[in-house]
């Protein structure tokens, strides 16, 4: 009966030790995640909506394939960050 009682407590308190740690390093990684600049939201658009108000800003333009792709990127980043 003592070796059960004193297994069970410290399996409990081994389980307590391993909960420990995940949730330290579940907060620091949620305080990575929160740390720096808010994102601005007046303004900023979705995906979908920045790429085809990019793709009408965009279409027609005499340039190649690459250049229009990174002013597609860039445009699309502004647009959903509210910054343009």
């Amino acid at each position: 009966m003592m070796k059960l009682f004193s297994a069970l407590a410290v399996a409990g308190l081994m389980m307590t030790a391993t909960t420990a740690t995940s949730q330290a390093q579940e907060s620091k990684v949620f305080r990575k995640m929160t740390a720096g600049q808010p994102a601005p939201l007046h303004g900023s658009m979705t995906q979908a909506q920045a790429r085809k108000q990019c793709r009408m800003e965009l279409g027609g333009s005499r340039e190649s394939k690459r250049s229009i792709n990174i002013k597609m990127r860039q445009c699309m980043d502004k647009k959903m960050n509210g910054t343009m």
